[in-house]
């Protein structure tokens, strides 16, 4: 199982603040995956649903920000999930608007979500970080990440709440790995929606582009009567070399 949960405050009065962009966050991915109906639980607002063959739970802490741990460390401790298994999206005002990062560990870097959830569930869980901009001077920071997102926000806002939810079974990829080698495999299917390929697959890619790129354009044709299928293989495998 994976909790994912999304940082921000509760109530109209937060609801288009860049500190909510986590709560946007956890709706996009709500709404592209199908979650079951949304309930109160574990101090928060919460769905379960299912990723590629992994339950997930999402999760909205309504505790405010700076106490977000209590309600993630809460569901963490029930399920008995793993603080590595733990994903948090939530602003950061290090990382240009529209920019995200996806790291595991470290410090709060001044996040009071953040050190909320460290000093809850340790330093261990994966941070998904979002873009939005530093104001540029250190006192106006608090009016900033509390403001509105501007109507000129809508289009990298947009673009990156529906590429986290697109990327989600990326973001489960380390669990079932993990899964994998303790003896479970998951179905190739996945891997295949996944973008994984085949070694053959792949040759056929590097042939074409090889292709696009203009590589055989000067090969002179041989001649008709020396043209045979043993030769049209080699100078196919030399290609795709």
């Amino acid at each position: 199982m994976i909790i994912i949960a999304g940082l921000g405050n509760p109530g109209p009065k937060y609801e288009k603040n860049r500190h909510n962009i986590g709560f946007m966050a956890v709706d996009e991915i709500a709404s592209r995956w199908r979650f079951g109906p949304a309930r109160a639980k574990f101090q928060s607002i919460v769905a379960d649903g299912e990723v590629e063959g992994t339950k997930v739970l999402l999760m909205k802490p309504q505790t405010y920000m700076n106490e977000s741990g209590r309600a993630v460390g809460e569901a963490a401790r029930f399920y008995k999930v793993k603080p590595e298994h733990v994903i948090v999206f939530h602003d950061e005002i290090d990382l240009a608007p529209g920019r995200f990062r996806m790291k595991k560990g470290g410090g709060a870097a001044g996040q009071n979500g953040i050190r909320s959830l460290i000093s809850h569930l340790g330093a261990d869980f994966r941070r998904a970080r979002m873009g939005i901009g530093h104001p540029g001077e250190p006192q106006l920071v608090h009016a900033h990440v509390l403001g509105d997102f501007h109507k000129a926000d809508k289009p990298w806002l947009d673009a990156m709440l529906q590429a986290c939810a697109d990327a989600l079974p990326f973001a489960v990829a380390g669990f079932l790995l993990q899964h994998a080698l303790l003896g479970w495999c998951p179905p190739l299917p996945i891997f295949r929606r996944m973008g994984f390929r085949t070694h053959q697959e792949i040759n056929y890619e590097r042939y074409a582009l090889k292709n696009l790129r203009g590589d055989f354009n000067e090969v002179t044709p041989a001649p008709p009567e020396h043209t045979t299928p043993d030769r049209a293989e080699k100078a196919l495998a030399a290609a795709l070399k």
